[in-house]
């Protein structure tokens, strides 16, 4: 895994170190010279080296044989040396020949301890692809040419193969890491130099894709290698392909001192995936949630996402000192967002220069969170901006005790679980579930986005009745991407039309039955352990399974609101910069209409105003009221709209 060292000293002698090898060759190929003078100008050249030479580090790596070598050092002259090729195509009686060329047959003939294994297929000059043969000569006399990338090597310059630099990345060593990480990275290190001789596969499985990376990647620079990463699904499928790719990066692998990281995005291996994890001798680490066994000796460990006070610990690492001054909000995004130590750290780029200002610091960090977090979700729901804060919620007060104490749940939970001591009492039922049960228009929306206002967090709505499929195990995979990417946001979770999924379960009377009881446990368990709130609403809360109501953290009823509540939102529903003209509430609050309702009429009413200059009145609430009327296909009573106008 060592590589050849690239100082300006090195280069040059490694160059002088050539020269003098290919004079050596010249001479065994009939070129009038000093056989004495070649091997001293060779040893002296030899002695000069600060570090192995190309050839020789080659050599060592891939385990040529003498003749290996200099069949090798042949080639890579005639393209580096112009008198060797002159050599060569004289040896050949090519002397004419517009470009000359080394065979195998030359090599045989002229050059020491010649053996004709050199050039079998599984030979390392042709498996590990250092030379290629034109064979339409016959392997003896056909042209033999050097790997391009194999010649620049051996000339000092190393990089990176240029067809494999579309699918691979480099990964830097993690700046920060959660501690549960840097002991999986000891583990591992340890592992590996126990049995170095055959290294084993590394698999990283778990939630967290930057902190196995992270994993993987400071092990590398412990080894002083490289770490490399590539998506399994860029891996060629066809064998033929796959066997190429696993060449071309073990070659690699030697040649710069390099591990790979293959991440496996839904646990499923290609063909790729199991040649390089089977048959590869180099270290290579494979991660992702579920990562299969393969018939090579491995190593599983499980990297999950840091919890709340690894997260803070972590805080406390990029923030520094400004953290002491922001302690409150720091352990609210420690609770309430499931970071891995990348994204604490991007997020924390540049807020240590805010939080020491004291420049809404608090803010800056919600919203940096936030941000980073938020990009799986954006393709799989739709993200509400919330704009209501609790005045604008008219419920009775049953119900608004019930939502605020559903926001201490979710502010404080990092002190009740981790700090007091509660999650040491079993895992199940850690998350925050509710279900907002009432008729459309009754303020279950709006009371989320108050929620989501109050603990500063991203709302995102999901349809159930787009989710649920008529295919057996759909409705479970497509939950499954939604949780799954939720899980880093934090972010509040508010499905729509739970009465799509969550109907009274069926006796199991036929599979497709069996599978909807799966689908609505699954997504019960995957609430009870979501980090964040998961929040269901339903029109109808009477249609619900009992045994569904009893696994919710919360239930909250949302009355259709009487006259009283009408009134006061009626008199909240205009902004301040709205004009209106002597509005009767009391009398508008005998309309029989839910606050959604509401909202709809005095917005119509607002356009039907600025489309005759004039200022909101009663007149314009009424035409808006028999509009929404007839949307709902429910006429207006006299008694509902006596003395508007």
């Amino acid at each position: 895994m060592t590589t050849a060292t690239t100082s300006a000293a090195w280069c040059d002698a490694n160059q002088a170190y050539l020269v003098a090898e290919f004079s050596r060759l010249k001479l065994r190929l009939g070129a009038e010279h000093d056989e004495r003078l070649v091997a001293a100008r060779v040893e002296a050249a030899h002695a000069a080296l600060p570090a192995p030479a190309a050839i020789d580090t080659l050599t060592e790596l891939f385990g040529l044989s003498a003749f290996e070598r200099d069949l090798l050092l042949m080639v890579a002259g005639v393209e580096m040396d112009a008198e060797l090729g002159r050599v060569c195509a004289a040896a050949l009686g090519q002397s004419q020949a517009p470009r000359p060329q080394a065979t195998f047959g030359l090599a045989l003939a002229a050059l020491d301890h010649s053996h004709w294994s050199a050039l079998a297929a599984m030979g390392p000059l042709r498996r590990w692809r250092l030379l290629e043969v034109d064979d339409s000569a016959g392997l003896v006399n056909g042209r033999l040419r050097i790997d391009e990338r194999v010649l620049h090597y051996l000339a000092g310059v190393n990089y990176l193969d240029p067809r494999l630099h579309p699918l691979l990345s480099p990964l830097p060593a993690p700046e920060i890491m959660a501690e549960k990480h840097r002991h999986v990275c000891r583990s591992v290190l340890e592992r590996l130099r126990e049995r170095a001789s055959s290294y084993p596969v590394v698999l990283l499985s778990g939630d967290d894709v930057d902190g196995q990376a992270d994993v993987a990647a400071a092990v590398a620079a412990h080894l002083h290698v490289q770490l490399y990463c590539v998506q399994a699904d860029d891996l060629p499928g066809h064998s033929t392909e796959a066997d190429a790719f696993a060449i071309l990066w073990q070659r690699e692998a030697a040649l710069l001192g390099a591990v790979l990281l293959i991440h496996c995005h839904d646990g499923a291996s290609s063909k790729a995936v199991v040649h390089l994890a089977e048959r590869g001798s180099s270290p290579l680490f494979i991660a992702g949630r579920d990562v299969p066994s393969y018939k090579r000796a491995t190593i599983r460990y499980a990297v999950n996402k840091p919890d709340g006070a690894e997260q803070r610990q972590l805080w406390e690492q990029v923030l520094g000192p400004a953290t002491m001054r922001m302690s409150g909000t720091v352990d609210g995004v420690a609770s309430q967002f499931s970071l891995s130590a990348k994204a604490i750290m991007t997020a924390g780029a540049g807020l240590r220069d805010v939080a020491e200002s004291g420049s809404e610091a608090d803010s800056a960090l919600w919203n940096a969170c936030r941000s980073v977090s938020r990009s799986r979700l954006e393709d799989l729901a739709q993200r509400l901006d919330p704009v209501s804060g609790w005045n604008d919620l008219v419920l009775p007060e049953a119900q608004q005790r019930t939502l605020r104490q559903i926001a201490a749940h979710a502010k404080h939970r990092l002190m009740v679980y981790q700090q007091w001591g509660f999650a040491g009492k079993g895992m199940r039922g850690l998350g925050i579930s509710a279900l907002f049960a009432g008729e459309s228009g009754t303020g279950k929306t709006m009371a989320a986005e108050v929620l989501a206002n109050e603990l500063h967090l991203d709302l995102y709505r999901i349809d159930l009745s787009g989710v649920v499929s008529k295919y057996i195990g759909e409705t479970e995979r497509n939950l499954r991407r939604v949780f799954d990417a939720a899980e880093t946001s934090g972010a509040m979770l508010l499905f729509d039309e739970a009465d799509a999924l969550f109907g009274k379960r069926s006796e199991v009377r036929d599979s497709h039955d069996r599978y909807a009881n799966i689908e609505v446990s699954y997504l019960l368990q995957r609430m009870e352990a979501y980090r964040g709130l998961a929040i269901l609403t339903t029109n109808m809360k009477a249609a619900l399974d009992v045994a569904f109501s009893r696994r919710l953290s919360f239930v909250v009823q949302f009355p259709f609101p009487d006259q009283q509540q009408r009134e006061s939102i009626w008199r909240r529903i205009f902004p301040a910069a709205a004009p209106v003209e002597q509005l009767d509430y009391a009398k508008l609050a005998r309309l029989s209409m839910s606050g959604g309702n509401i909202r709809s009429i005095a917005l119509n009413a607002a356009f039907l105003a600025a489309d005759e200059g004039a200022a909101v009145g009663m007149k314009h609430l009424l035409q808006a009221a028999h509009t929404e009327a007839a949307k709902r296909e429910r006429p207006l009573s006299d008694a509902e709209t006596r003395g508007w106008v």
